[in-house]
């Protein structure tokens, strides 16, 4: 017996064995695996040449192997599944037909989801590199040390004063990790309010109900926007900190079309003649940004910069930045507030809060990384707010009122409630004639469920090629489907609820088809000219 690699194969089978045939015929497809009758004579050290393909499975002549009887065999998807298969044909249909405007969503590359749909995912590897419980894992090792180098040259950051964690499954479990490194239970923590663009995981709650589970667990107050101007209002923001003295204060948003001012919220509120203040170090609080949205207009620069004020960021993978669906936290290596942050951080990941990694999501992390550094990239993220200002001016032109009037990122925020309508009907109307976007608060609403306006963004429409031209277009198109909607909304009988509306909507009785077709066409005809990545 041989072993290599920290592995021992024990034993050697050396009678042949014969595989059944499958229960079902495989039409038209070739056979993944190894042959029905296989004989092994020795087994070989496991670093030896292997001249097989491990990607197909299919091992070369000159490689021996044995099968066990009644062996899996290895079909694909649409021979093992017919019907999962259905759906993501279906799904990939909808995908190339529609204008795809949620903010929160994009179309990652082909090398994303071939690294995501690769072999990482079978191994195990709790711990941080270096530190597993398990053993093999010596390339998941050297693949999560690449990630980690990567992220920290894509964001510009000094690996001396800057750690990266990057095995959190999504954005929302990230903030929950740095939470728990950070606060003990019922420690105050201050966010932006939902309503007024924030993100449930940064505290939210109702007079009734604790919503996030950020609120159970800690104490929240939230700070909200100026709603005569649509912007943060910094100074009530600081004399709420200072009454409430919070020991966590995040940055970050879901439906902010502003940038942040992360000097003002760290050290440039001037609360008295003369005198400056830092709200963060004021009152003695960390200062986090959940820049998620943003993350690919931070790494290309075309945001404003929150490592230079922030103690830890965090973000997802999967929005701008064009990655799988995962998150990262980023932290100061020196001690802030006493706390080591790098420590308190990577236990909180493991094994405070989570298993093993994802590892296929880290190898499509590492690569989206990499081409976050390239010029093409940062080309892509200038165009992904020249879109975004080109439709908030051609909706202003439309007559439409945008929270804080304008944009300086990848969405907009649209308040409909000047024209009588909300943005949950909007939303299905649109999504009818093949306009994804998503219904959304603005500041003043009463309702999260029949929100007064609508988000869009522009990131996933930038990387199948929209320029200006076509956002200006887009725009058109979500003014029709406004327009189609008032008069939807009119046709309603009796009750205003909106599921009356919905239920109308798509009922024999609807008097607004063609039109509604007729949009939808139009917008198909413009989509299905540019291609998605990937699929």
């Amino acid at each position: 017996m041989q072993a290599c690699g920290g592995t021992a194969m024990m034993g050697s089978l050396q009678q042949p064995m014969r595989v059944n045939k499958p229960a079902f015929p495989l039409k038209g497809s070739r056979s993944v695996g190894f042959p029905h009758q296989v004989k092994l004579n020795s087994v070989k050290p496991c670093r030896a040449q292997v001249e097989g393909s491990l990607v197909t499975g299919r091992p070369s002549s000159s490689v021996s192997a044995s099968v066990l009887e009644n062996s899996l065999v290895d079909h694909g998807l649409s021979e093992a599944d017919p019907e999962v298969s259905s759906i993501i044909k279906k799904e990939k249909e909808r995908q190339f037909k529609s204008l795809e405007l949620i903010a929160s969503e994009n179309f990652t590359s082909r090398a994303v989801m071939e690294a995501v749909g690769s072999c990482l995912t079978n191994k195990y590897s709790e711990g941080l590199p270096g530190k597993r419980y398990y053993g093999g894992n010596e390339y998941i090792d050297e693949l999560e040390i690449l990630c980690q180098k990567r992220a920290l040259a894509a964001f510009h950051l000094d690996e001396k004063k800057w750690g990266i964690n990057v095995q959190p499954l999504s954005g929302s479990p990230a903030n929950f990790e740095v939470y728990t490194a950070i606060l003990n239970p019922h420690d105050r923590i201050m966010g932006l309010d939902l309503p007024h663009g924030g993100h449930l995981s940064h505290g939210f709650m109702t007079p009734k109900r604790r919503v996030s589970g950020t609120s159970i667990y800690f104490e929240s107050m939230p700070y909200r926007l100026d709603e005569s101007t649509g912007l943060v209002d910094y100074d009530m923001l600081e004399k709420t900190a200072t009454l409430f003295r919070p020991k966590l204060i995040i940055a970050g948003a879901s439906a902010y079309p502003r940038d942040f001012d992360y000097p003002r919220m760290r050290k440039h509120i001037t609360y008295r003649i003369d005198t400056c203040w830092k709200i963060a170090d004021a009152v003695g609080a960390f200062l986090m940004m959940d820049m998620a949205h943003i993350s690919g207009l931070v790494a290309a620069s075309v945001v404003a910069n929150p490592f230079e004020y922030c103690d830890i960021v965090t973000t997802t993978t999967h929005k701008s930045l064009r990655g799988p669906r995962g998150g990262m936290i980023f932290f100061k290596k020196d001690p802030v507030l006493g706390v080591d942050l790098e420590s308190a951080i990577n236990n909180a990941v493991f094994p405070g809060l989570q298993g093993g990694p994802h590892n296929h999501t880290i190898g499509g992390l590492a690569v989206c990384l990499k081409h976050a550094q390239s010029p093409e990239f940062k080309a892509y993220q200038n165009q992904v707010v020249s879109n975004c200002r080109a439709l908030a001016n051609r909706l202003v032109e439309l007559g439409y009122t945008l929270v804080s009037g304008g944009t300086d990122n990848h969405l907009v925020l649209v308040d409909l409630r000047p024209l009588g309508i909300d943005g949950a009907r909007v939303e299905k109307i649109l999504d009818m004639a093949s306009i994804t976007l998503n219904k959304n608060s603005v500041p003043g609403d009463k309702s999260a469920l029949v929100p007064g306006g609508i988000r869009i963004g522009s990131p996933a429409m930038t990387t199948r090629g929209f320029k200006e031209k076509e956002f200006i277009a887009i725009a058109d198109f979500i003014h029709e489907g406004v327009q189609i909607t008032i008069d939807a909304k009119g046709l309603v009988s009796g009750s205003s609820k909106l599921q009356e509306f919905l239920k109308f909507a798509v009922s024999s009785d609807f008097l607004l088809t063609d039109k509604v077709s007729s949009l939808c066409s139009r917008v198909e005809a413009l989509t299905t000219q540019f291609p998605i990545p990937g699929v």
